[in-house]
């Protein structure tokens, strides 16, 4: 007999599948345990669409956790900037995904990306993202200068160079002043000495 499967079943057929089985072992056991129906066209069209119910509930389920994870997530992106922090260029709903991608780890479609148009100015921008219908997390998209953030690194470094001889500097005439005041000692060790020899050859 031919029937679709309503649940999986181990080793025989998943959900939604049609498959010729043995009469005995289909009437006596998988339609009595609502595994499987006969195979008639209303019983096919009744588990297709309890199926595409169950995987667009999964679906969801998936989404918005995915939208948890996302939701209030802040992503960075340098360019380089002209006159009123226009940048050259633009920053695009790919650019957004990549660095999206870079930052939390996981996979965004561009076209999910809800960006008006292209970004063209330095600045902080709130993006939504429409997973589905009503399941929309919205993330902070920030556009800073590239050369602006690369020299701030650059002159941090040199101070922290700067200050790093100095200590260099200071620890060096520590330690200079240090035998200076250790060899003084030893010159008033050695003249107490000549002194004492004295009085002992005046007894």
């Amino acid at each position: 007999m031919k029937l679709i499967f309503v649940q999986d079943v181990p080793n025989l057929a998943k959900a939604g599948e049609i498959k010729e089985v043995a009469d005995g072992y289909g009437r006596n056991f998988l339609i009595p345990k609502k595994l499987a129906l006969l195979a008639s066209p209303s019983a096919i069209s009744m588990v297709e669409r309890r199926i595409r119910a169950e995987n667009q509930a999964q679906n969801e389920a998936e989404l918005v956790e995915l939208a948890h994870q996302i939701d209030g997530v802040e992503v960075i992106l340098k360019a380089r900037a002209g006159a009123k922090d226009k940048i050259y260029g633009s920053i695009t709903s790919a650019d957004i995904a990549s660095e999206l991608q870079n930052t939390t780890g996981l996979v965004i479609d561009k076209r999910k990306i809800e960006l008006a148009e292209p970004i063209r100015q330095l600045g902080s921008y709130e993006v939504a993202i429409r997973l589905a219908k009503e399941i929309i997390p919205k993330i902070k998209v920030g556009v800073v200068e590239k050369e602006k953030k690369e020299k701030k690194e650059k002159e941090k470094k040199g101070k922290e160079k700067v200050k790093g001889e100095a200590k260099g500097r200071e620890k060096e005439k520590g330690e200079k002043e240090e035998a200076k005041e250790e060899k003084g000692k030893g010159k008033e060790k050695k003249k107490k000495e000549k002194e004492k020899e004295k009085e002992e050859e005046k007894d």
